[in-house]
């Protein structure tokens, strides 16, 4: 159960910290969000982050897992 909640952690952390971001360049641009909105944009940007690291590295340990069997015993 640690790896899931330094997971947990990890997503909730970087979630405040691009809300934050966006939302401070928001300020300085003279563009200024609510930081509800800037939240919810950093909820969409971590989520599709962590789908597009998710299918990565489900297609790195796929291609790897073919090579071994196209390859048997370093052939």
């Amino acid at each position: 159960m640690p790896r899931q909640w330094r997971f947990a952690w990890s997503v909730a952390v970087w979630w405040v910290l691009l809300a934050l971001v966006l939302w401070l360049l928001g300020q300085a641009l003279d563009q200024p969000a609510s930081f509800a909105a800037c939240a919810a944009s950093a909820a969409m940007l971590v989520t599709l982050g962590e789908a597009g690291d998710w299918l990565r590295r489900r297609r790195s340990t796929r291609r790897s897992a073919r090579r071994r069997r196209s390859n048997p015993a370093g052939q």
